[in-house]
């Protein structure tokens, strides 16, 4: 579904992506692990559109997207979920929902999407008359997530989805990333917790200085010495 093929990625002078190759299949969920500016957020804006690579190539189902603008990726099918949510704290609940359908004209398909989120999250809809800000950080997560899946995403992205969260909610969160990814759609996973990511993910990739370092399958690298060492305490 998606490839990156010798992506290079600058800020400035900062060379942030070292000729990356990475690649997920349908109906997978991936996650790539590295420590804070390794390069995972990078990485991620930049298959959004958010950021523009200077080089290398990436490829969502046979067509090359790194010149496509943020708004066109969307409308193709791949969601992000950025790291520290970016809610609207001033909107409701409903209304962040009715944004992340905003690219729809399919007004009766938007509405059972809807129901379908709130049946994935019912605090959503116990709070969807309440102002975001007034949410948890568990469930701001939940309508950050919720928010992406409203554009019927077939890739979604999720940047460090348990950041800041307490250890029982962190839990739930990637319970229902697991959900969501059995109901079809395929996920690309940056996340600092590489126990819970590795347990979750059916690949990894490790990343170091903006370089890919270590490749395989998730349950493997739960058992390598050097990522325990790493990335899982020893």
């Amino acid at each position: 579904m998606l490839e990156l093929k010798d992506l290079n990625v600058y800020y400035g002078g900062i060379h942030a992506i070292k000729d990356v190759n990475l690649s997920v299949e349908q109906g997978e969920i991936v996650t790539l692990i590295g420590s804070n500016g390794s390069g995972k957020t990078t990485t991620l804006r930049t298959i959004s559109g958010l950021e523009k690579a200077r080089s290398g190539s990436i490829v969502f189902k046979g067509k090359d997207i790194g010149k496509f603008p943020a708004s066109e990726i969307v409308k193709l099918g791949i969601s992000h979920v950025p790291e520290g949510r970016r809610i609207f704290g001033t909107m409701s609940v409903l209304e962040n929902l009715e944004v992340g359908a905003f690219t729809r004209r399919d007004r009766e398909n938007i509405e059972k999407d809807t129901k379908k989120i709130y049946s994935l999250f019912p605090i959503l809809y116990d709070r969807r008359y309440q102002n975001a800000v007034n949410l948890s950080g568990g469930e701001q997560q939940m309508l950050a997530i919720g928010r992406a899946l409203l554009s019927r995403p077939e890739l979604l992205l999720l940047d460090e989805p348990s950041m800041g969260l307490a250890p029982i909610i962190v839990k739930e969160i990637f319970s229902i990333i697991k959900d969501v990814n059995n109901e079809g759609t395929t996920i690309l996973l940056v996340e600092q917790n590489a126990n819970m990511a590795l347990q979750c993910a059916d690949r990894a990739y490790i990343i170091k200085n903006g370089r890919i370092e270590l490749e395989g399958q998730a349950l493997d690298l739960l058992d390598n010495e050097s990522v325990k060492n790493a990335y899982l305490g020893g």
